[in-house]
């Protein structure tokens, strides 16, 4: 039996129905049509589903869909403004950050959220919020470093 959704995603509210132990990922992917988002590990190991819930970044997969009603969803899709991609997403493109691509909406999402709490953050910091997220194509210099060349 399915019932009715009622999120906040990308600034806009999106009504849906799916099972009440739908994932938030399925929702978004299969319900809404934001396929950001990427289905990999299933168990919150691998980041490529990382999503920002009221600004924090989490795994999509561990999240019920029914959790997420009162919060604002932000994908990969709603990160840029108006035409203008973010800082985050620039910087990857610009420094390299992307290889093929499959991490890059997660470790882009974890970084947004990192420099939103912390716009200060060293390599350090920036590497630990990433360390949820798994790349098996860089040595992720390249995205440490458009990290923290997003930062200004």
């Amino acid at each position: 039996m399915e019932m009715p959704l009622k999120l906040t995603v990308n600034g806009q509210p999106r009504r849906t129905y799916a099972p009440a132990d739908a994932l938030l990922i399925d929702v978004l992917r299969d319900r809404l049509g934001l396929t950001g988002a990427k289905y990999g590990c299933g168990m919150g190991e691998c980041g490529a589903c990382t999503v920002l819930l009221d600004g924090a970044a989490v795994y999509a997969c561990l999240v019920l869909a029914v959790e997420a009603q009162d919060a604002e969803i932000t994908t990969i899709e709603g990160l840029a403004r108006n035409g203008t991609l973010d800082s985050v997403q620039e910087a990857f493109a610009a420094g390299g950050g992307v290889q093929c691509g499959f991490c890059t909406p997660g470790m882009i999402l974890s970084a947004r959220a990192l420099l939103d709490a912390n716009p200060h953050a060293d390599e350090a910091d920036i590497r630990r919020a990433l360390s949820g997220n798994l790349c098996r194509c860089t040595g992720y210099d390249k995205i440490v470093k458009a990290v923290l060349a997003a930062k200004g």
